[in-house]
């Protein structure tokens, strides 16, 4: 490999790399493209300097990340709060159900549990389900 060529093209990328990155970085950290120098020789300074300033804008970048999950997050967490308080009544509903239910339909449905069909879209011969009114009557006794 010839390398004045290769270090010709490397200093061609580094150059257009460091002016995006450069800029990019400058727009990040709030700073002036025109207070960052540009420097195109390959120093050993100038490395450090955008060494730093791209550690600078990773952390940047990693601070707004993990505020972006906390926020996630708590939204997350508040749906969760959301969906276990609607199991709860749903597990309420359910048990209600189950004790308001004659021992036949707990049969009937049993046994289109275990066969896997669906229930029946008009069940001929099954009471029709009590009005809220008479519910309220029924489980007004004295609560365990």
């Amino acid at each position: 490999m010839n390398t004045p060529c290769y270090s010709v093209a490397m200093d061609l990328g580094v150059c257009q790399f460091r002016n995006f990155s450069i800029s990019f970085l400058s727009s990040l950290l709030g700073t002036e493209t025109s207070s960052v120098k540009l420097d195109n020789s390959s120093s050993g300074a100038s490395v450090v300097a955008i060494d730093n300033k791209i550690e600078q804008a990773m952390d940047l970048v990693k601070s707004h990340l993990m505020y972006a999950v906390r926020e996630e997050v708590e939204v997350l967490k508040e749906q969760i709060k959301e969906l276990i308080e609607r199991n709860s009544q749903l597990e309420q509903e359910n048990n209600l159900l189950k004790n308001l239910a004659s021992p036949e339909q707990l049969a009937q449905f049993q046994a289109q549990v275990q066969s896997g069909s669906p229930p029946p879209s008009s069940t001929q011969g099954a009471q029709p389900p009590a009005p809220p009114a008479q519910l309220a009557a029924q489980n007004s006794g004295p609560s365990a």
